[in-house]
């Protein structure tokens, strides 16, 4: 494949486009909503592990899913060729659902613009200078420091085109880039092993990330990492204030309010969130947006894998809830409009309502006087995984950088801190909102329903009151 490759020969090898959308016109006629969903994707990854080269995988891939809506029952079918009896077998599926009552459903707004280049970051870059690039990275990051123990370095990147055709004529094409690179440090000293990451990306060619400053700077925030974490003490537990850093500490807003936004779960009422448009669900201040729009964002798209243009959505004005993220089906259902959250993994699955770049709003206090009212609490500016459950909004938190704070001071890095608590009483004891806000670096992934996207996230400093804290000390 090269970046003067058509997009159309891509898609449409074995059938016309105008076949493509008599077909999809005529087995999905019947049904309230659907559409046939075309997507070429070409995808690589280096990772380069105790230096050498350990891998290079190339792939790529095409297919269809077809899907139809009729009421609140879906039919989908999707496969790996595109082509007029492909698409015709899959179009059997749909036979199961009752014909549609096409009560005024609209197609989605159509758009021109474009949130990031349709060049292919694959074709660029020789492949030499990939690992060019992950060689570099690790001979620097190894002279750093001579407790540096092990390096590991990776480069992802893919391209996907994807076309969107529905029985009403409408059609729409959005081609996607993605690019990351990660950075793996442990560092050892007395006998003791502690580790430090970094990762950045989004929908750009690679040229960011072979621009030297900002790899080196990657380099130079892993190392610090592993090296604050081999001073770090043990995490005290109990009941305390909670200072959260600016920018990926968002993922705990993401997992513990965000996933509990989502149409889906609100229309069926197992959210802690439904039923509450317009009342107080968090603490004044409190502004969360889901934003699609934002340009060449890892989260962001041109338009979802709905057609639907993305856009920003209030979901939280000055805490108080506002609205949900939908996509057409939960929409028309709930009586409401698409708000651009449609997407899938990939043609094999079917859409559901999902987070883009989700965040919330700077307010007004200085990031240094929040943590001056910390008189006995945990600083946490970086998170690992975590869970939550939808329906309670409960959550558990691996903090991977986080320090003790004692009236008003950073004294010690911590080890073994869990953040615990569930999601809307968080909201409500927010007490200072910096003026700081910042998105994540773009390394995001975003699962639910079996299905992983990419994802943004990010907030400003926040002070949250009474928070609990599992740790080891």
């Amino acid at each position: 494949m090269t970046t003067t490759t058509d997009p159309h020969a891509l898609l449409y090898r074995q059938i016309d486009p105008d076949a493509a959308l008599r077909l999809t016109s005529d087995l999905l006629g019947a049904c309230d909503d659907g559409e046939l969903y075309l997507q070429f994707l070409a995808s690589e990854a280096f990772a380069f592990d105790d230096g050498r080269l350990k891998t290079a995988d190339y792939s790529r891939d095409s297919g269809f899913g077809l899907r139809g809506v009729s009421g609140e029952t879906t039919g989908f079918a999707h496969a790996n060729e595109i082509s007029h009896k492909a698409i015709a077998r899959a179009g059997e599926t749909l036979q199961v659902l009752d014909p549609g009552r096409q009560t005024g459903i609209v197609p989605p707004e159509r758009t021109n613009r474009h949130l990031y280049t349709d060049l292919c970051p694959l074709d660029l870059v020789p492949f030499a200078e990939k690992v060019a690039l992950l060689e570099k990275i690790d001979a620097v990051a190894r002279v750093k420091d001579p407790r540096v123990a092990q390096v590991s370095a990776s480069l992802l990147a893919s391209w996907s085109v994807v076309d969107i055709l529905r029985p009403d004529g409408f059609t729409a094409r959005d081609i996607r880039p993605l690019v990351r690179l990660n950075i793996g440090i442990v560092a050892e000293a007395n006998g003791r092993r502690e580790s430090g990451s970094f990762g950045m990306g989004g929908r750009y060619l690679y040229d960011r990330l072979f621009d030297e400053g900002q790899w080196m700077r990657g380099v130079d925030e892993a190392v610090r990492q592993a090296l604050v974490n081999l001073e770090s003490v043990a995490a005290p537990a109990g009941e305390t204030t909670v200072l959260l850093g600016p920018g990926w500490p968002g993922v705990l807003l993401h997992e513990a309010v965000g996933h509990g936004l989502e149409g889906d779960f609100n229309r069926k009422g197992t959210s802690a969130f439904s039923g509450r448009i317009g009342e107080r669900v968090a603490a004044p201040g409190v502004t969360v947006v889901d934003d699609g729009s934002i340009a060449e964002r890892r989260g962001s798209l041109s338009i979802d894998d709905e057609g639907t243009p993305t856009r920003e959505t209030v979901l939280i004005e000055d805490g108080i809830l506002k609205g949900y993220m939908q996509d057409r089906l939960n929409a028309r259902l709930m009586g409401v409009e698409p708000t651009g959250n449609g997407r899938r993994q990939s043609y094999e699955h079917a859409p559901m309502p999902r987070m883009t770049n989700t965040f919330m709003r700077s307010g007004e206090d200085d990031p240094a006087e929040l943590l001056s009212r910390v008189k006995e609490g945990i600083y946490a500016t970086s998170f690992g995984g975590g869970q939550v459950d939808i329906v309670s909004g409960k959550f558990v938190f691996a903090c991977t950088e986080a320090y003790k704070v004692e009236n008003g001071k950073v004294v010690a890095p911590i080890k073994g801190a869990t953040l615990i608590g569930d999601g809307p009483s968080v909201l409500t004891r927010v007490s200072g909102i910096g003026n700081d806000m910042t998105l994540d670096e773009g390394v995001g992934i975003c699962g639910k329903g079996g299905q992983s996207v990419p994802a943004g996230v990010g907030q400003p400093t926040l002070l949250i009151d009474r928070l609990t804290v599992g740790g080891t000390g």
